[in-house]
């Protein structure tokens, strides 16, 4: 029936896991890449919120202290998810927190209720921020602070 050389060619052709070799070594178009870069067409497309999205109602905190509340705030902009926003926000909170006023540190806390890659999006550029967000005061900081205009190297600060 089968020879030891047509056995021998079929199981040189085949890799372990069934696949021919061949296959492995061409790229294909049908195979997209799962995880593309920021800041590609691909990922504006793949990340941009519904506007029709349901959020989630943030927590309520009526009796925060306003040192409670910048020491969330300083939290919740290091742990954002993406290590993109995590420096952006992060290196944004340690110079802007301190001189903010109660009123302002309550639209930045707005802001964090966000989604991260909006947030990030909007204050590169890539997008175009809401309406309830295109004059405000604070993205427009946040803007100038994505910018780095010093072109100063930003790591993420110390706790």
């Amino acid at each position: 029936m089968f020879s030891a050389t047509s056995t021998t060619f079929r199981l040189a052709t085949r890799s372990s896991r069934g696949i021919p070799k061949r296959s492995i070594f061409v790229s294909s178009s049908r195979y997209a890449d799962p995880w593309p870069l920021p800041g590609t067409p691909e990922h504006l497309a793949s990340t941009a919120t519904p506007p029709d999205e349901s959020r989630i109602k943030p927590l309520e905190r009526p009796n925060e202290s306003l040192e409670t509340l910048r020491a969330r705030l300083v939290y919740q902009s290091r742990k954002r998810g993406t290590l993109e926003s995590d420096l952006l926000l992060a290196t944004f909170a340690r110079d802007n927190l301190k001189a903010m006023s109660q009123e302002e540190l309550k639209v930045y806390d707005k802001l964090l209720d966000e989604p991260d890659w909006d947030i990030y999006y909007w204050a590169t550029g890539k997008r175009t921020p809401p309406e309830r967000w295109a004059s405000s005061p604070l993205l427009e900081k946040l803007k100038v602070h994505a910018r780095n205009e010093g072109k100063v190297v930003r790591r993420m600060p110390s706790l």
